[in-house]
This record gives structure tokens, C-alpha cells and sequence, in this order.
């Protein structure tokens, strides 16, 4: 029985790793969902209110940065809301249409869409493209950080 909880909660630290760079993984959830796997396996015994505390708040911050970074990204290349909007819609949609690339393409084209829809220039809506790709990496690196924290803190914590 503890190879297989053993089993299930590498398996959601994997899943939850994979999901920073696809967004139709549970990403974060899964890596939360690990920890009650760990307590109904073994024990909660080692958890208490910090290490709640502490994972909870790394949750958040991974839910606001994400949005925050990727919107930065587009906003330092000029892109408007439009362009966010179209790169959040081309990153869901991408990987479905474009399977090899649609993780790159998916935000670059959404982008440059949303920004000719408002009536930007070619170039602009370019620039903008650019900036949501830009944006998208720099979110997953710091998903990829901050879940590394929340696995390394529990690794610590049991």
C-alpha cells in the first residue's frame, strides 16, 4: 500500500510539473492534491497549520503570477486586452490545433488576432505576439519554480 501512495503522489507531482506548460493539466491542484494523498496514505500528522499556510499562500501567488507575468509580458510589447485575451485563447486552443507547436503558436497568433480585431497595425499586433510568447515562458518558469517550493517544502516538512 505505500508503494502505491508512494506511486500516486510522484505521479501528481509529475502531472502537476507537465501542467505549468499544458494548460489542460491540473497543474498546482495536482501538486496540492499529493499532499492529501500523502496524509490519507500515511498520515497528516506532519501537516499543521504553517505547512497549510505556507502551501495555500504558493498557491495564490502561482494563480496571480501566472496571470500577472504573461500579462506583463504582453503589456511591456504593447499589446491591450484584446491581445491578452486572444493569447489566453490561443494558449487553450493551440495544443488541439497546432499539436506539435500550438503551446508557441496558440499565443503568438491569439494575440495578433485579438489586436487586428481592435484595429492595431500588422506590426503592432506582431509586437504584441511576441510579448504573449514572451509572457507565456516566463510564466511557466515561475510555475516551475514555485511548484519545485511547494514539492521541496514537503519533501522537508515529512
Amino acid at each position: 500500500m505505500d508503494i502505491l501512495g508512494w506511486l500516486l503522489i510522484v505521479a501528481l507531482f509529475i502531472i502537476g510539473m507537465l501542467g505549468t506548460v499544458f494548460p489542460i493539466l491540473p497543474g498546482v491542484f495536482a501538486v496540492y492534491a499529493a499532499f492529501f494523498v500523502y496524509g490519507w496514505f500515511f498520515s497528516f500528522e506532519p501537516f499543521g497549520f504553517w505547512f497549510w499556510t505556507i502551501q495555500t499562500l504558493i498557491v495564490v501567488i502561482i494563480f496571480v503570477a501566472d496571470y500577472a507575468v504573461s500579462a506583463m509580458g504582453v503589456k511591456k510589447f504593447g499589446g491591450s486586452k484584446a491581445s491578452v485575451i486572444g493569447s489566453t485563447i490561443g494558449l487553450i486552443i493551440g495544443p488541439f490545433v497546432i499539436p506539435a507547436f500550438g503551446l508557441i503558436l496558440g499565443p503568438f497568433i491569439g494575440a495578433v488576432i485579438g489586436e487586428l480585431i481592435i484595429g492595431m497595425s500588422m506590426k503592432q499586433a506582431i509586437k504584441s505576439g511576441v510579448g504573449s510568447v514572451i509572457g507565456f515562458f516566463s510564466s511557466v518558469v515561475v510555475k516551475v519554480i514555485l511548484q519545485l517550493v511547494m514539492i521541496i517544502v514537503f519533501i522537508i516538512w515529512i
